[in-house]
């Protein structure tokens, strides 16, 4: 140790490795972190079921969305962002996904609740493919932690059908 730059160094750089190596500990523990989250999706009443001036059809529900993620919170989580997205196929898309209702929370303490709600956007599909046509809503949740990968699960719920006129 020849000079104070060499030893500063020298401690910035022991104090980043060991920040390195807690930080992946933190990370892979909580991949041991078990989840169950409780999710209740049902469609109250259809509102609007109407068909745009550019040929689309556009629908208006009404959800009643009760959840407890309480769970899934752990000492690393940030916040969930949770949506509900509406799924449906048509000849021309194997797979349509258009979001509902959205949500962020940001701690355990509202993570459980209970809401009867309007969808927050349009459910429109391109084209006059939503008449008579079955679909289903599915609830995903993406956990972002404090530290390590983000990652995504979901919950489906099918059997509703929308009316043909």
């Amino acid at each position: 140790m020849h000079s104070y730059a060499l030893r500063v160094n020298t401690a910035v750089t022991l104090a980043i490795m060991v920040l390195a190596v807690l930080c992946s500990f933190v990370s892979l523990s909580d991949h041991f972190h078990a989840s169950s989250p409780h999710v209740h999706l049902e469609v109250l009443s259809i509102d609007a079921f109407q068909r745009q001036k550019a040929g689309n059809d556009e629908v208006w529900l009404t959800l009643n969305i009760s959840a407890d993620f309480s769970s899934v919170f752990s000492w690393n989580t940030k916040q969930l962002f949770i949506f509900v997205a509406a799924e449906y196929v048509t000849p021309k898309n194997v797979v349509n996904q258009v979001s509902l209702w959205d949500a962020i929370l940001v701690s355990k303490n509202h993570a459980k609740f209970s809401i009867k709600t309007r969808n927050k956007y349009s459910f429109v599909d391109q084209g006059n493919n939503l008449r008579g046509s079955d679909f289903n809503l599915t609830m995903y949740w993406h956990v972002m932690p404090l530290t390590g990968a983000m990652y995504t699960e979901k919950q489906v719920f099918s059997g509703f059908r929308l009316p043909t006129e």
